[in-house]
């Protein structure tokens, strides 16, 4: 992270001890980059406040959406005044398909088809270069500037508003309401929604709502 210009480390629930002292033989020269990161218990807790998320993934079967190459993507992220966030799962598992749902883009790293596994490390190397090689030529690289994503805190509240209202009128279920959800994700992130657009939603949620109680119950 730090020979390519990164400094902000969040670490979800991490199995080890970031300021021990095989972690710090291991930084080397990086020790700075752990002792400023930070710790917390979830995901959403290590997003709040990004409005641009991208994760990597090396399992494309089990995805329903398209995944791009590091140089493609990782420009997004780099928008002038906007807080981004580049996810990375375990070493032994990556991440699944709850965690990656969190995020609005994925990226897959090009490798031999005969052996593409690659390490964290690795994986984390690769993204670094890339960001800082976008960073370096930003005129060359797609950026976005000027365009104000929402928020992860105000999407993740407007999801929770749509899967209430949603339940609530009989267009989910219960039992495949977390499928549904994950479809609208989907839906949303391509639309990379402002926070007005956000807000415009939430209104026709509240006024679904309201005429919801107008409804007939079929028990009656």
């Amino acid at each position: 992270m730090k020979n390519m210009g990164l400094h902000q480390l969040i670490l979800v629930k991490p199995h080890c001890d970031r300021l021990g002292d095989e972690a710090r033989l291991m930084a080397v020269h990086g020790v700075d980059v752990l002792e400023q990161s930070q710790v917390v218990e979830t995901i959403p807790e290590a997003l709040q406040g990004c409005q641009r998320i991208i994760a990597t993934t090396g399992r494309s079967l089990s995805l329903p959406t398209h995944l791009e190459t590091p140089r493609g993507a990782l420009p997004w992220l780099l928008a002038e005044g906007l807080n981004s966030a580049l996810m990375f799962g375990t070493e032994d598992r990556g991440l699944n398909n709850e965690e990656l749902k969190y995020a609005q883009r994925f990226v897959s790293i090009p490798a031999n088809p005969d052996y593409p596994s690659l390490n964290l490390a690795q994986a984390v190397a690769v993204c670094s270069y890339e960001l800082y090689q976008a960073a370096q030529d930003p005129l060359e690289s797609e950026t976005d500037s000027y365009f104000e994503g929402a928020s992860f805190e105000l999407l993740e509240g407007y999801y929770q508003h749509l899967e209430e209202v949603l339940l609530k009128i009989g267009y989910l279920y219960p039992h495949t309401a977390k499928a549904r959800l994950e479809k609208f994700r989907r839906l949303y992130n391509k639309a990379n929604l402002t926070p007005e657009e956000v807000a415009l939603l939430r209104g026709i949620l509240r006024q679904v709502n309201w005429a919801a109680q107008f409804i007939p119950s079929k028990n009656k």
